[in-house]
């Protein structure tokens, strides 16, 4: 099995560019929220990764963010695949680097705005103190360095 990472900030259009690539997708969404946006990975990594690779179905229960406060919601089973997307913030990981065939790094200089416009204006100060993480996380990760393929949007 080959897992792609599709990685960068917040609304530079990393879903669009995940689903562009045709191919099933984990989003990080489905684990992250605003007070856990990266600890959550071990979830990722024995629910989902390890039973793939060893050609079993995954599972996890996905954030369910309906109220408006992040709960664990429904299960969801990942079918083994030929090729994997894991697609979201922190997705390619340097911890990521041992199972991934490919770390694609999606920007876009008007990622904010991109953010707001899609989470909506009272999501606005979540998305400043999100993405003050993302630059900081992203800095000592050296994600876009590592990054195989780099993608303006």
């Amino acid at each position: 099995m080959r897992i792609i990472a599709v990685d960068g900030p917040s609304g530079a259009g990393k879903s669009t560019y995940a689903a562009s690539l045709g191919r099933p997708i984990v989003p990080t969404d489905h684990f992250a929220t605003w007070d856990d946006p990266v600890a959550w990975w071990p979830r990722l990594v024995d629910g989902v990764i390890k039973p793939l690779l060893r050609g079993t179905c995954g599972r996890y229960r996905r954030m369910d963010w309906g109220s408006g406060v992040p709960v664990l919601g429904a299960e969801v089973v990942v079918e083994p695949t030929e090729v994997l997307v894991v697609e979201g913030f922190s997705a390619g990981r340097r911890a990521a680097t041992p199972w991934l065939s490919q770390l694609i790094w999606v920007e876009a200089e008007d990622a904010l705005e991109r953010a707001v416009a899609r989470d909506g204006e009272a999501s606005r100060a979540d998305l400043v103190r999100w993405k003050e993480f993302e630059l900081g996380w992203f800095q000592v990760d050296g994600t876009r360095d590592r990054a195989d393929l780099v993608v303006q949007r």
